[in-house]
């Protein structure tokens, strides 16, 4: 059943089994694990089947520290969460999003890792690594290269055991945004409300159990949930802003205690590592499995990785280098001076070196109007990205490409200073908006810097060619983030060092749990939606245990 929350009469109470707050791949996941069985489930979703830019604005808040991203960017209130914006073409006329399981090293505690590990191991998670495949609709659950390649897209072979070929599967978003809202909506236990926004989880006078839920709508009517057991699963910045903001029986939010909620935020830093310059442009027809394509009916593409022998060896975080072909044109002088010369006239104020800009556009101008028209007028890609492949399937790749560019995706390690607190300003309903405060640390600069290293060493040895690394003065070029949010709620048995145990149960508090990756102790440089998916499948296979006792 799916019900819009400002229908609901004010101060009416909704009395439920289980209460899911967040309807993003984990709390669907959550609510789908639980269909058909003979207790009921409520699911809360701040926004509608439909975006809405009011209720996105519920999202905004306040960044301090390194660049990044604004946070209403890294919250999508709408059924599906972050799903409905993943933009990977994996199919023809198909959206979705790049899949990979954590590495046995991500769960491990390392010394040149400060505040690593995990509760549990990577061989644990396993089986519902495996049911997650099929909640993500992908293939097998095979990552190696050895699963995917063949003769004529074969992996590269590297002289040391320092780099290694792994891979990625890719999954669809509309399972998210559509098909599994409708096996949730015809499910006879489990109630879908629409446009409700969580504003205070009430505890008890010993803050040991939750009792209810509050939640406001933006039209100005405001309800209770009550249940037995409630899920926060709202993601890594708002998962521990509700406990934040739920301060009337602990000052400094539930399940504060400590001062650990909020801190340990971690991202997943996106590196610009540089041009790999072939030694021989005939590698260009030899690349399939480095691009992302269909095997077997799966869409996979494979990347270079770090093994576990050098990071151990090196004490370096984990960090994998993808490649992108790219002609001779690309980031030429000539767009550089067209995106000068257009900045200027938006600001109105004349750049330096007007002339040379001007010149640099003349002398290229065919090209560039030839791009502009292909992009804008017939909206195809010019080149391809993070979000489009097949360059592999075409034909004259040794004439048309010039270069490889390697983008990485890296960790970031867990600092308790990066993290996520209450801001003075407030949102429509009147809560303190997010205020997140993250600086990319000497540890992380200085794991990437030798990691390049590393990659262009062995891209050398092994006949790829040479890597030319960029830098940013003497930093890494990098965007600090990939809107993989995690780590504000970690998990750990010590409720002095984590905020959940090994369950994603609340320290202290018998029957709230987190889901999402805010419970990641440590985040390895893989998309986490893998792993969120497989932590809701085993929190629901405890809930249910609980519940049928």
């Amino acid at each position: 059943m799916l019900i819009d929350s400002r229908k609901v009469p004010i101060d009416e109470i909704i009395n439920t089994e289980i209460c899911i707050v967040g309807a993003g791949p984990a709390g669907i996941t959550l609510a789908r694990e639980l269909i058909g069985q003979d207790f009921r489930v409520c699911l809360l979703e701040s926004g509608d089947i439909e975006f809405n830019q009011e209720t996105a604005s519920l999202g905004e808040g306040e960044t301090v520290g390194d660049p990044f991203p604004p946070l209403q960017d890294m919250r999508h209130r709408q059924f599906g969460g972050m799903a409905n914006v993943w933009n990977i073409e994996i199919n023809k006329n198909q959206l979705g999003l790049r899949h990979v399981p954590l590495d046995e090293i991500d769960f491990e505690k390392r010394d040149w890792v400060p505040y690593s590990g995990w509760p549990f191991s990577k061989s644990h998670l396993n089986p519902f690594y495996e049911r997650a495949q099929a909640v993500c609709k992908l293939g097998s659950f095979a990552y190696e290269a050895e699963a995917w390649e063949n003769a004529q897209s074969p992996r590269t072979h590297f002289t040391s055991d320092r780099v290694t070929t792994s891979m990625f599967q890719f999954g669809p978003r509309d399972i998210f945004t559509n098909e599994y809202r409708h096996q949730i909506n015809q499910s006879p236990n489990i109630t879908t409300f629409l446009n409700a926004n969580v504003v205070e989880i009430e505890a008890d006078e010993a803050a040991q159990t939750v009792k209810r839920v509050q939640v406001a709508c933006l039209s100005g009517n405001k309800f209770w949930v009550a249940a037995k057991i409630f899920i926060l699963a709202t993601g890594g910045i708002e998962n521990a802003r509700l406990l934040l903001l739920s301060n009337k029986i602990q000052k400094n939010g539930l399940g504060n205690q400590h001062d650990l909620v909020g801190r340990f935020f971690m991202d997943h830093p996106f590196i610009r590592c540089g041009m790999l310059v072939p030694q021989n442009r005939k590698i260009f027809n030899s690349m399939a499995l480095y691009d992302l394509r269909r095997v077997n009916n799966v869409t996979v593409m494979g990347k270079f990785a770090l093994t576990e022998q050098v990071m151990r060896r090196e004490k370096l975080l984990n960090m994998t280098a993808l490649l992108y072909p790219r002609d001779e044109r690309f980031r030429s002088a000539a767009k550089a001076s067209a995106k000068i010369l257009f900045s200027s006239v938006r600001q109105r104020q004349l750049p330096k070196n007007v002339l040379q800009h001007l010149q640099n556009v003349i002398t290229n101008i065919d090209d560039l109007v030839a791009d502009w028209y292909k992009y804008n007028v017939k909206k195809e890609y010019l080149f391809p990205d993070l979000s489009h492949g097949g360059w592999s399937e075409h034909e004259g790749n040794e004439q048309k490409y010039t270069k490889f560019e390697v983008l990485s995706q890296t960790e970031q390690t867990p600092n308790p200073d990066n993290r996520v607190t209450l801001s003075n300003q407030l949102d429509k309903l009147g809560c303190p908006q997010a205020k997140l405060i993250n600086h990319w640390g000497e540890i992380d600069i200085c794991s990437v810097k030798r990691s390049q290293l590393v990659f262009a060493q062995e891209f050398a040895s092994a006949g790829l060619g040479e890597l030319q690394i960029e830098l940013d003065g003497d930093r890494p070029v990098a965007s600090l983030s990939t809107h993989h949010n995690m780590g504000t709620t970690r998990m750990h048995h010590d409720p002095k060092q984590g905020v959940i145990d090994a369950n994603c149960q609340v320290h202290g508090i018998s029957n709230l749990f987190m889901a999402g990756s805010s419970v990641f102790p440590t985040g390895g440089y893989a998309n986490p939606t893998l792993t969120i998916v497989a932590l809701a499948i085993r929190l629901a296979d405890h809930l249910k245990a609980q519940l049928c006792h």
